[in-house]
């Protein structure tokens, strides 16, 4: 699930040096003559001048170019203060939901130093995603460039990124997930649910969980001291993805960058160890056997370095979208008993027709049909991803308006996904809605617009994956355990969605279930 959420925006940092060479006065030298009259005046005469530039400018390209309307706010600022303080609260809506009531679904903004044009329609996101490559190209901040590597699936474009997002489709295909990867996920559920008891914190055991998975699934190793130490030099390394990518001036993206250097190498060591592996013979069943088959864009093989990138960027998608949305969807159901109770006897049908220590079968899986209706609404409501920026290659012309080329625009899946005009009660969570559209009910006839996964030639490679994983998670949650909230909580959407304590809660096992 490589799609980054809303906040992932490029930095840039301003460093006036004004000095003249050569000269015996510079203005340098002029500023330290001045009193503090004179530098407030000169400083408040410049600031005025910079305001009434950036307006005139502002104003002048708007006419030109026929921007949508929107307001670009404060110099430099812009209105990036306003969406951070949005996106801190568990009600972030307003932030959007005022300029689309001002302005319309499409609008101008300027946000982390860019003039930005945001999107709320389904038909212009569609437009957007399906024209990657073409119209538009992703667009990363530079900490996260710095700290996935060049080589990863996300940074990709053109031909390559095709070749290497159909390998990981490939590898994670309904055929594949059933005669392979079922079976481990399942058992690796069990073995970290076994430990638990009293309280638990329940976003990092998620974490915990999906970490291990996504290395069985990439190197085939199980859990053990390797893997922990890898877990903990790696969450240093999504620590810093949202920093300015100046070790100088961020203590965190400093860390991060050693923690990166610490992973690539323990991977790389990795790569290194399975080529050896491979001449001898000796063949694995995962994704870095694939990536040692394919052929690189000379023909020989990729290189180290690009397989470490690829798989290291390939764990920040398996690791930290699924684990949230397994939290997430444990914290609805908790705040809608009926809800849960539908939940557990769907799964308590299932747990009874099978032994004690029987593993599910894809024939289990397939029978979650009220599950699939808790994931579709937990994903509707508080998806990691909250929409996906690009930049506009070329002037690009869109419902009467122009997006000038250079520029940044965000298909906000989140605004559609809560738009009372595409589902009814847009902002209650209510999985039967799911069963209405699948009915064919009139009140979700706008289905359509749910994109929780992205869209075109980057939808999330790992779709189906996930779901099978957050389906075996909640099997178990719910037949093995009853639980009750350890203290309250509280969900916020900057710099990602989760919840602030880690959703701590107090478990206790049911009788009769293991």
């Amino acid at each position: 699930m490589h799609h980054l959420p809303l906040f992932a925006l490029k930095y840039s940092t301003l460093l006036p040096f004004f000095t003249r060479r050569n000269t015996q006065y510079s203005i340098l030298t002029a500023c330290e003559t001045m009193d503090s009259t004179d530098i407030f005046l000169y400083l408040l005469f410049s600031s005025s001048f910079l305001v009434l530039i950036f307006h005139v400018l502002r104003t002048t390209t708007r006419r030109k170019l026929h921007l949508p309307p929107g307001n670009l706010g404060l110099p430099f600022l812009g209105e990036t203060l306003q969406l951070i303080s949005a996106y801190k609260t568990e009600n972030p809506e307003p932030f959007i939901d005022d300029r689309v009531s001002k302005y319309g679904s499409v609008f101008t903004t300027h946000v982390f130093g860019e003039p930005t044009v945001f999107s709320a329609d389904p038909d212009i996101n569609r437009f957007i995603l399906q024209n990657e490559g073409r119209i538009f190209e992703s667009s990363y901040p530079g900490s996260i460039s710095n700290l996935l590597g060049r080589h990863s699936l996300l940074l990709m474009k053109g031909s390559l990124h095709k070749r290497m997002h159909s390998l990981t489709m490939s590898f994670a295909n309904s055929t594949i997930i059933r005669d392979h990867l079922l079976v481990d996920i399942d058992r690796l559920v069990r073995l970290n649910m076994d430990a638990w008891t009293g309280r638990v914190l329940l976003m990092e055991e998620a974490k915990k969980i999906t970490f291990q998975l996504t290395v069985k699934q990439l190197m085939s190793f199980d859990p053990c001291e390797w893997t922990e130490n890898l877990m903990k030099e790696y969450m240093l390394v999504i620590e810093g993805f949202f920093t300015i990518p100046l070790p100088i001036f961020s203590i965190t993206y400093r860390r991060a960058i050693q923690a990166r250097r610490k992973v690539a190498e323990a991977l790389g060591l990795v790569v290194r160890e399975r080529k050896k592996e491979t001449e001898k013979g000796d063949r694995k069943n995962d994704m870095l056997a694939a990536l040692l088959d394919e052929e690189g864009d000379s023909g020989g093989g990729f290189s180290d370095e690009q397989i470490v990138d690829f798989m290291l960027a390939l764990l920040v998608a398996g690791y930290e979208t699924t684990s949230t949305i397994m939290t997430l969807a444990v914290k609805f159901l908790t705040e809608n008993p009926h809800a849960l109770a539908q939940l557990k006897d769907e799964h308590d049908e299932i747990r009874a027709r099978k032994g004690e220590e029987e593993t599910l079968q894809w024939d289990d899986y397939k029978s979650m049909s009220f599950t699939q209706c808790v994931m579709n609404e937990t994903l509707r409501i508080a998806n990691i991803i909250s929409g996906v920026f690009r930049r506009a290659m070329r002037d690009v012309s869109i419902k009467g308006y122009t997006i000038p080329k250079g520029w940044k625009v965000f298909a906000s899946l989140r605004a559609v996904h809560m738009d009372h005009g595409h589902f009814k009660d847009a902002r209650t969570f209510n999985p039967w809605r799911w069963q209405q559209a699948n009915s064919g009910s009139s009140n979700c006839s706008s289905v359509n617009v749910f994109s929780p996964f992205g869209g075109g030639p980057r939808r999330c490679p790992g779709a189906e994956l996930g779901r099978v994983e957050l389906s075996v998670f909640l099997h178990h949650m719910v037949t093995r355990f009853s639980w009750e909230l350890a203290e309250q909580d509280k969900l916020v959407f900057f710099p990602t969605t989760r919840t602030q304590k880690r959703y701590p809660i107090i478990v206790q096992r049911r009788s009769g279930f293991q």
